[in-house]
């Protein structure tokens, strides 16, 4: 056999070597100068992590890679909810209503029917809480005036925040083949949320609420898992793997987290806290971090 046809073959074996080797993964209380190993295969994976305080960053893999964002992108609708709450073109008590298209997204839902209608501040809950797709659309044509038009504003938002590697396609993060961003950019919409609407940032620690007599619980298992973790969101898609942005706050230190593309919401949720843990160690500043997944490129 010709030297040609063994190359694939040996990039083959390489990557199964590759990805066997992630599977011996670390507990979060491995010392910061030992290799982390990554919770995904590297299509998919990219994380950061960036001091709130100062925006160094602290740790980063695949940060400016593009990714799909998935439901991450409901925390730019939420910015730009947040911004008509701020120049008081909207309420908590206005009432959004729910089209034919809002009402047909695929859940997660609300199961909100045509012509019904949700107020602002159960909107901001039902996409925090729920990553309710009707909803969201609801909120992007109500602000936008259809779902294309408030995606351009959304877009738009993240040039002027910075997020200059970021497309939004739609107000939910359902599969748009368009609709991409970074680790980086999701880390500086966190950031950016955190900063400009502290008045607001509350709505990101609720793990469940009331509406119309019926408890609705949430999908972000770091809240109460972590002490100091206080939002943001998750997301998923079959393309994007799972995706987190997670706030923490406390003991006079402040992160943001990102990680996409994990194979579960246990490995992402593990590989957060491992991260956390790292960033807040005395001794990270004087160690170089290493993930498994780098040193094989």
């Amino acid at each position: 056999m010709s030297f040609p046809r063994l190359f694939p073959l040996f990039q083959k074996i390489l990557a199964v070597l590759a990805l066997a080797a992630l599977v011996a993964g670390c507990s979060t209380t491995t010392p910061p100068d030992t290799v982390l190993s990554v919770p995904a295969p590297p299509q998919k994976y990219a994380a950061i992590v960036v001091d709130g305080k100062s925006g160094k960053q602290l740790f980063e893999v695949n940060s400016t890679a593009q990714r799909y964002p998935a439901s991450l992108t409901k925390m730019m609708t939420l910015y730009l909810l947040f911004e008509a709450m701020d120049t008081g073109r909207v309420t908590k008590e206005t009432q959004i209503p729910v089209s034919d298209h809002a009402a047909s997204q695929p859940p997660t839902k609300m199961r909100f029917r045509r012509g019904e209608t949700i107020d602002v501040d159960s909107a901001i809950r039902a996409i925090v809480v729920k990553s309710a797709n009707d909803v969201a659309v609801a909120v992007g044509e109500y602000l936008g005036g259809s779902e294309d038009q408030f995606a351009a504003m959304m877009t738009s938002k993240a040039r002027q925040l910075g997020m200059s590697s970021t497309t939004f396609r739609n107000a939910s993060g359902l599969p748009d083949d368009g609709q991409m961003t970074t680790a980086h950019d999701m880390a500086v919409l966190g950031m950016s949320l955190q900063r400009r609407f502290p008045q607001h940032f509350h709505y990101f620690s609720e793990s469940d609420f009331m509406f119309r007599g019926r408890l609705v619980r949430g999908h972000n298992d770091m809240l109460g898992r972590v002490r100091g973790v206080n939002g943001i969101k998750t997301g998923y898609i079959r393309a994007s793997g799972f995706n987190i942005v997670t706030s923490y706050d406390a003991d006079g230190r402040q992160l943001i987290v990102v990680v996409m593309g994990a194979d579960s919401a246990r490995q992402r949720n593990d590989h957060v806290e491992a991260l956390i843990q790292r960033s807040l160690s005395p001794t990270m500043a004087d160690t170089k971090t290493r993930l498994m997944y780098a040193e094989q490129q």
